[in-house]
């Protein structure tokens, strides 16, 4: 199999396991939002941005290690696993010290209705970032030895198993912010227990003897990953906290439901970067991987471009059939967000470099500088276009991280981004943007939108038969 045929088959398998469950959780976004109410959906998302960042800083990041020494078969398998399994736990252990430091916090500032919620949810959400942190760390070593079709199995079944808790928890016992998050980790649980036998992850465990070499390498690896994904959680979850503290957590409830459909687009490339990474890093040291990277990433953006041009085009229907009346308008703030999650999903493209030449460092700086400009734009945005501002913050920041990686992984592997396309498709998608801002005539509206949007799948129509011919072939050389 040609390595497009692999990257093609690894990305259909995970797809399968979790664009189903991605979509579905979507379609129950109305149901959590009229369980819990404009101001609790906001609540429920800042206490899960907060656990995201937890997730990071309790286990140094040892995902990204796990996968990346996981995959490479220089590696042995149970010293990886069992170095990442006891990294997990003691960064648990010590994650309980941020309890008493929200009670700390809320003394300081007694007025921050953030500081309070994380307060009152303090302990359930220590309990979040544990099963959550193990979950990841063993669900990424199951994928990196090749189990990749249980990987996406236990995707689904994790995805149905919090749909039935909250169905109980939320509907049944009406138990608002606490029945979502115990959903979550008793979903969680089952995918622990579910992957440990079925991937007989025991025979991996090594009591005694770790290689310490090893060890420090995954370290050395994972440690810089750690600020990196504080600049991504700045990025990503700085304008949902900026806008329940400059405005109110109903006009951040608001916001994320205006985030969730163009996550569309992030579904599909984190599935798709799954996969590329496992070939990225397999194929690393090719002759050839300048070439495989821009083939790759010109098939990428074409896809990720029609893809968010259809979003535009149904954004507005769509989230009146799916989300509760209170959030009908979220649609007038998707423009720029849609425009920020391609960029974010071009940024991270560009990360696999990093991540296949371990240059974790690198990735860190990068980051650092989209997660600066971000706090700061959103500072004086929101201050004077409030949800919109957070938005364009948002696309900002991430052109900034895409200009700044393009630049500095060109001295890596040079890639042909094919710019011209990629400017002629961004300036479409704001023509698209601006016409769901100002058209107030419903023909005029799609006729408009739905032409633009033709003209993007005529332009990126020649990449998706380029990545055709490449399947098409035995063995691809180039």
């Amino acid at each position: 199999m040609n390595r497009y045929k692999t990257l093609a088959a690894n990305t259909i398998i995970l797809g399968l396991g979790q664009f189903g469950s991605k979509v579905l959780v979507i379609a129950m976004m109305g149901f959590y939002q009229a369980a819990l109410g404009k101001d609790g959906y906001g609540e429920i998302n800042n206490i899960i941005d907060t656990a995201t960042l937890l997730m990071s800083l309790a286990t140094l990041s040892i995902g990204e290690s796990i996968i990346r020494f996981g995959i490479d078969s220089a590696y042995d398998n149970k010293q990886v696993f069992s170095i990442g399994f006891r990294v997990t736990l003691i960064g648990v252990t010590f994650c309980m010290l941020f309890v008493p430091l929200v009670g700390l916090f809320t003394n300081i500032f007694p007025d921050n209705n953030v500081l309070l919620l994380l307060r009152d949810y303090a302990w359930l959400t220590i309990l979040y970032v544990t099963t959550g942190s193990f979950k990841s760390s063993i669900a990424l070593f199951v994928r990196s030895i090749g189990h990749v079709k249980l990987y996406a199995i236990d995707g689904i079944l994790t995805t149905l198993m919090n749909i039935v808790f909250n169905i109980f928890l939320l509907f049944t016992f009406n138990l608002g912010n606490t029945g979502y998050l115990l959903s979550v980790i008793l979903a969680d649980i089952c995918s622990i227990v579910f992957l440990s036998f079925a991937a007989h992850l025991k025979q991996y465990i090594v009591l005694l003897g770790i290689d310490r070499d090893l060890l420090k390498a995954m370290m050395r690896f994972c440690l810089p990953m750690i600020p990196t994904s504080i600049m991504w959680w700045i990025i990503n979850a700085s304008s949902s906290f900026m806008i329940s503290g400059m405005m109110s957590f109903g006009d951040s409830g608001m916001y994320k439901a205006a985030t969730k459909f163009p996550s569309m687009i992030s579904i599909f490339s984190g599935i798709f970067s799954q996969a590329w990474n496992m070939s990225a890093i397999t194929e690393n040291n090719s002759r050839t991987i300048a070439k495989f990277y821009t083939n790759v990433f010109n098939i990428f953006q074409s896809t990720v471009y029609v893809i968010s041009a259809g979003l535009m085009l149904i954004i507005k229907p769509a989230i009146t059939i799916l989300c509760d009346k209170e959030f009908y308008t979220a649609y007038h703030y998707t423009p720029f967000i849609i425009l920020s999650v391609a960029f974010t999903c071009f940024s991270t493209f560009m990360g696999s470099v990093y991540v296949a030449s371990k240059q974790s460092m690198r990735s860190m700086v990068t980051a650092a500088i989209g997660a600066g400009l971000n706090i700061i734009l959103n500072l004086i945005f929101i201050n004077f276009w409030g949800i919109h501002g957070a938005a364009l913050a948002g696309f900002l920041s991430f052109i900034a991280i895409f200009a700044v990686r393009a630049i500095d992984t060109h001295k890596i592997v040079y890639m042909d981004l094919k710019l011209p396309k990629m400017i002629i498709n961004s300036a479409l998608l704001m023509i698209m943007g601006m016409i769901i801002f100002f058209v107030e005539s419903e023909i005029v509206y799609y006729c408009a939108l739905a032409g633009i949007f033709v003209i993007i799948v005529i332009l990126n129509f020649k990449a998706g038969i380029s990545a055709v011919k490449m399947l098409m072939k035995k063995d691809v050389k180039e």
